[in-house]
């Protein structure tokens, strides 16, 4: 397939700009806008195969590391709000975790995830704080699907996020992240930067692959 072939158009800000970024088996391109280093459409897996991909995996709220591996969100996040606050867990995933860490910690929870828990009525709902964990690299769509979750935080509520972040294209190169079939979108803190002047947002990244975006109002 050649480059002209390809829809270049940035998944996240719409930039038509896309420049190559690197190449393996998939093609990679760089937004010069907001830095999102993102896939093609035409090379995303079929719906069928991304599934498949994900069935595959064995997180379980029983289990103590990952437990642990999602407190790397959890414990800072809970220092943005306050006891009895409302939450959704965007990206649940097969075995729903950090949902029942929040309720286990006194918090209502919701959960969405498009494969496992396609409740869209759960995109409805205004909540304090938004979760989405090892989520971002998989969205088609991270425009609107990020909107959208925008949308739904209450003034002063808070979005934590939790993906590794490219650092730069020799990094990328022998990056194992980038092999995961399913991920397809691939952020930076230069994009996190636009998110946060898109959204007229303050964020914060107190570890490396975590981001907490903080929405203006009381």
């Amino acid at each position: 397939m050649t480059l002209k072939a390809l829809n270049l158009t940035c998944p996240l800000c719409q930039s038509t700009d896309g420049i190559p970024f690197y190449h393996d088996h998939r093609s990679y391109f760089r937004c010069p806008a907001c830095s999102l280093v993102f896939v093609p459409p035409e090379q995303f897996l079929s719906l069928e195969e991304e599934k498949a991909q994900y069935d595959l995996h064995e997180n379980s709220a029983n289990d103590p590391g990952y437990r642990c591996f999602l407190n790397r969100l959890s414990t800072p996040l809970s220092e943005h709000i306050q006891s009895n606050s409302t939450g959704l867990d965007f990206g649940s995933g097969p075995g729903p975790t950090l949902s029942l860490m929040f309720e286990e910690a006194g918090h209502s929870m919701r959960i969405y995830d498009y494969f496992y828990a396609p409740d869209t009525k759960a995109l409805t709902q205004s909540y304090d704080f938004i979760t989405a964990t090892e989520v971002l690299e998989h969205l088609h769509d991270p425009h609107y699907e990020l909107n959208r979750l925008w949308s739904c935080l209450k003034p002063g509520g808070v979005l934590g996020i939790m993906t590794k972040r490219v650092i730069d294209q020799e990094s990328f190169r022998h990056w194992h992240y980038k092999n995961d079939p399913t991920h397809i979108c691939f952020f930076s803190i230069e994009t996190f930067n636009w998110l946060a002047r898109y959204w007229d947002a303050t964020f914060s990244a107190p570890e490396k692959d975590v981001v907490i975006f903080t929405k203006q109002g009381t």
